[in-house]
């Protein structure tokens, strides 16, 4: 999921656009990865982090609930047996062991209501942006936003990526 090489074109293309606009909304390229090195910094999660909260020089991202560290690492495996099968674009609920269906649901459950908030510090460099954990949500489908995971999971990498791709 975080090689960006590996997308579809699509995923590129929403990548590509979303992080482009997020970037102007923030001042710029270099604030919006230097937010994203600030959440890289704290560890072992920054969702996990307890002030729901994490600040660079020039940008501030905020959530309205704090994560706690099981919901991340069921994030993280999920992240992983998906990584390895590579697929871009999948639904998390396509597990068939029902007792990890019932962690993904109770992940689900908690993490849906949850909104980040990235604004710059200085209002004159832009307005923010805002994204959710979850890119679709219904009774038998529910998929990853790819902004989330680039935004916590990727590295700085991927972001260089998806800001110089051409659609």
């Amino acid at each position: 999921m975080c090689n960006f090489n590996k997308q579809n074109e699509d995923t590129k293309a929403l990548v590509h656009l979303f992080m482009t606009k997020a970037a102007e909304n923030v001042g710029g390229t270099n604030f919006l990865l230097a937010l994203i090195e600030a959440m890289r910094s704290k560890k072992p999660s920054p969702l996990s982090f307890k002030a729901c909260q994490i600040s660079s020089n020039n940008t501030i991202i905020k959530w309205n609930k704090v994560v706690f560290q099981d919901k991340v690492d069921v994030i993280e495996t999920i992240l992983a047996v998906h990584r390895s099968a590579e697929e871009p674009d999948f639904n998390i609920l396509s597990e068939p062991n029902q007792k990890k269906r019932k962690l993904i649901l109770n992940v689900i459950r908690t993490l849906s209501p949850i909104e980040f908030t990235v604004t710059p510090q200085n209002q004159n460099d832009g307005a923010g942006f805002n994204f959710k954990v979850f890119d679709m949500v219904s009774d038998d489908e529910v998929k990853l936003n790819p902004i989330f995971i680039a935004m916590f999971f990727c590295s700085t990498e991927f972001t260089k990526k998806a800001l110089k791709y051409t659609i």
